[in-house]
């Protein structure tokens, strides 16, 4: 059987919530809803909930599967992290497929080198410590996935890049000032935040921890409250940037987490990653000016900045228990906040984005075109054209499988592709279930042509899932992502279905590249 068996068929959850189906389809629905459940809101008078409306989905267990699909099988060009390929540790950028159309969410995906946590316990438990934070200043932790040697966490995902790109790498306008005291108390809100509720351990805080959601607003990161392995290195960073303490012992402390705060405030002041050593010297200078970010063009209060670098300083002390906790940073920073009613995203100069971009448009085949105008005849000239040359290598056979069970499967096939050919789609839609539920083999074109049929009958959701099921069988088949968007505009979803067909011509053009898509 192809992939799509196992990832609709739901895996108990370690702490209940087990989700299971008598038939495919009730096991498919199972499994999105799992992941798109979202937790209860918090008792009033606690902020600890999501800045978007649509809730944060519920911690689950993933299989590795589903995240091959949403990320096109952990393709580079969905690679986020700033190493690329090159990072021991890849983030990618993947969507979820589901079946609550109203919300089919983005996803990070961080990917660990095969030896980092060689154990799954510890790293299912850390996990699962971790998944169990939510606040509104946080990249929330959504789920992991433990399979074979394959270690994932799987996040919210950010689409408006990292503080690092704001301040170092900006190509419109730098980020104004009471922007950067508001990412300053954001990032102290989550620090305190997560130390209130016993995970004060953070590894490895730069500006590529920093990431900016939707709306602009400023977001920690949860990677970094989990280490880059079980016993490796808890900093990555340059050693001019390493808290004293690590330098000393190897061990990340609450106080580690202040020092690197105290770097990140730094950088704010001046918009650029000056070693913490360098810039104490300027402090003790009074150098203020010269420290200053020269892009603001003196757009900026000097009373306020000098209250900064006074946190600032006391961050970076040598000893750990001189440095402020993040109650006082919170306090500190709060009243300086001087633009509360101007949204994040304005002083970003940013668009507001209801959901992450999609993927960059490309020319659109005589498939894609067909699709785009859910111009149902000609798609089906094209699948009847194309006939099954897009099935090979989906299925191995050994000579033994040749059994009557095979003959008979195949003879189901032929029938349905007669009445298919002949427009006779509900006889189709018959005999290519019953191709389908004997198993033996798996086509992703019986599951697109299915698709097909079950659109002409005026049935899109049937249509979709055998689409996405085109998809589990062959990731990279543009096929599957055009039916996909043919289905999800039929219920009238046209950004998820654009964002569809945007990916479909993207594998074409891959293909035609030479790559390995279709």
């Amino acid at each position: 059987m192809g992939c799509c068996e196992s990832i609709f068929s739901r895996r108990p959850h370690p702490e209940g919530n087990i989700y299971s189906g008598h038939n495919h389809n009730n096991q498919l629905l199972s499994h999105s809803n799992h992941h798109l459940q979202t937790d209860p809101p918090p008792p009033n008078g606690i902020d600890s909930g999501p800045s978007s409306s649509g809730g944060v989905p519920g911690f689950s267990e993933f299989l590795l599967a589903e995240l091959r699909a949403a990320t096109n099988n952990f393709s580079p060009d969905h690679i986020v992290s700033e190493s690329g390929e090159k990072a021991p540790n890849v983030v990618y950028r993947g969507r979820l497929q589901s079946q609550n159309q109203n919300h089919r969410p983005w996803i990070a995906v961080k990917k660990f080198t095969k030896l980092a946590w060689p154990d799954p316990k510890p790293f299912a438990e850390e996990a699962r410590g971790v998944g169990k934070l939510r606040h509104n200043k946080l990249a929330n932790l959504i789920g992991y996935c433990c399979e074979g040697d394959e270690r994932l966490l799987v996040a919210e995902y950010m689409p408006n890049d990292t503080l690092a790109k704001h301040l170092f790498h900006w190509e419109n306008q730098t980020i104004e000032w009471a922007m950067r005291l508001r990412v300053a108390l954001y990032i102290a809100e989550a620090l305190d935040y997560c130390s209130t509720e016993g995970r004060p351990l953070y590894h490895d805080l730069n500006a590529y921890r920093v990431l900016f959601d939707e709306n602009g607003d400023p977001r920690l990161s949860c990677f970094g409250l989990m280490k880059n392995s079980r016993d490796g290195k808890g900093y990555s960073t340059n050693l001019a940037y390493t808290p004293p303490e690590y330098l000393k012992n190897g061990r990340v402390t609450p106080e580690s987490a202040i020092f690197s705060y105290g770097t990140i405030l730094l950088d704010l002041l001046s918009g650029k990653h000056i070693p913490p050593g360098h810039a104490l010297d300027m402090i003790r200078g009074k150098n203020i000016l010269l420290l200053m970010d020269s892009h603001l063009e003196g757009k900026f209060s000097t009373e306020e900045a000098t209250v900064v670098l006074d946190i600032a300083s006391k961050c970076l002390q040598y000893e750990p228990r001189e440095r402020p906790n993040t109650k006082d940073l919170v306090a500190t920073l709060a009243p300086l906040q001087n633009k509360p009613d101007v949204p994040s995203y304005v002083m970003l100069g940013i668009p507001m984005q209801e959901d992450a971009p999609p993927t960059p448009q490309h020319p659109l085949s005589p498939m894609g075109d067909a699709c785009s105008r859910m111009d149902l005849t000609a798609i089906h000239q094209i699948l009847v054209m194309t006939h099954y040359k897009d099935d090979e290598g989906t299925n191995e056979l050994s000579f033994q499988e040749w059994t009557q069970r095979m003959r008979d499967t195949l003879e189901a096939r032929k029938r349905g592709d007669l009445a298919f050919r002949d427009r006779e789609f509900k006889t189709a839609i018959d005999c290519y279930s019953q191709f389908i539920d004997v198993g033996t083999m798996v086509s992703p074109t019986v599951y697109a042509r299915r698709s097909l049929c079950h659109l002409m009958c005026d049935q899109p959701d049937a249509a979709l899932r055998d689409a996405m099921q085109a998809q589990c069988v062959y990731p990279d088949w543009s096929t599957a992502f055009y039916m996909q968007a043919v289905a999800l505009a039929k219920m009238d979803m046209h950004k998820d279905a654009g964002d569809m067909l945007s990916e479909a011509a993207s594998l074409e053009e891959k293909k035609q590249r030479g790559g390995k898509g279709s």
